[in-house]
């Protein structure tokens, strides 16, 4: 059986990926189907960490586009991805996995508080640590926040799940004949403007050379290959 390359992982689940086929909310056939993507390669002994967008809930961006101050309106989308947080979090227990939820905004009742140490001190005892509330800061994305974490925890690679095989040189949703880029360096993201994860996010993971890999979650067993050193969507590194 094939054995995991990486010890310590962030996992970035965007909102729109819980929703399955409905049109905001949470598919809860989604959820079990992630948190048995998620055991699966707990079963293998892999630190775990998960940090979840909201915009299945609520965009702040999109909201602040008709009037709302961006302030206000990203914090909403932050309390949306506690919310995905506390959603996944019961999916993962149900399967036996022992979890915690921080929140970059303290909310004691439902969740801890990011601590870094605390955090690094669930992974070693093998819970699975949920991230919720991006940075705590408006104007920054879960993208951001999903790299800042990694590098904080010293995450060895970062995956993001999507709902498309990996990076195109197009949208593939437009143009038919665009072609899956296997392997490309942060720089040529950034000059290319290949907008998979915000630039921001880019940059800090290019600073920092934090490989980052881009994949379909759809496909069964995604998550597992990646972590197990096969080629499965697009990664990006130096």
């Amino acid at each position: 059986m094939p054995q995991p390359v990486f010890k310590r992982i962030v996992l970035k689940l965007s909102g729109e990926a819980l929703m399955g086929s409905q049109e905001y909310g949470i598919d809860p056939e989604i959820i079990r189907y992630v948190a048995e993507e998620v055991h699966s390669v707990h079963e293998l002994g892999v630190q775990i960490a998960i940090v979840v967008g909201g915009g299945n809930i609520f965009r702040g961006i999109a909201a602040s586009s008709y009037g709302m101050d961006r302030a206000s309106a990203d914090h909403m989308g932050m309390l949306a991805t506690v919310i995905n947080c506390l959603a996944l979090q019961d999916a993962l227990e149900g399967r036996g996995m022992q979890t915690r939820t921080q929140t970059a905004i303290s909310m004691h009742e439902v969740a801890e508080p990011y601590i870094l140490r605390r955090a690094v001190r669930h992974l070693e005892r093998n819970r699975v640590v949920l991230f919720g509330a991006g940075t705590g800061n408006p104007y920054f994305t879960t993208d951001t926040a999903a790299v800042l974490r990694a590098q904080e925890i010293h995450a060895e690679i970062l995956l993001k799940a999507t709902k498309v095989d990996g990076l195109f040189d197009a949208d593939p949703e437009v143009e038919a004949g665009a072609t899956l880029l296997k392997k490309i360096s942060y720089m040529q993201v950034l000059e290319r403007q290949l907008r998979v994860m915000d630039m921001t996010a880019i940059s800090l993971a290019m600073d920092n050379d934090l490989p980052l890999a881009i994949f379909n979650l759809k496909n069964k067993g995604n998550i597992r290959r990646v972590v197990c050193g096969e080629q499965v969507g697009t990664h990006i590194s130096c």
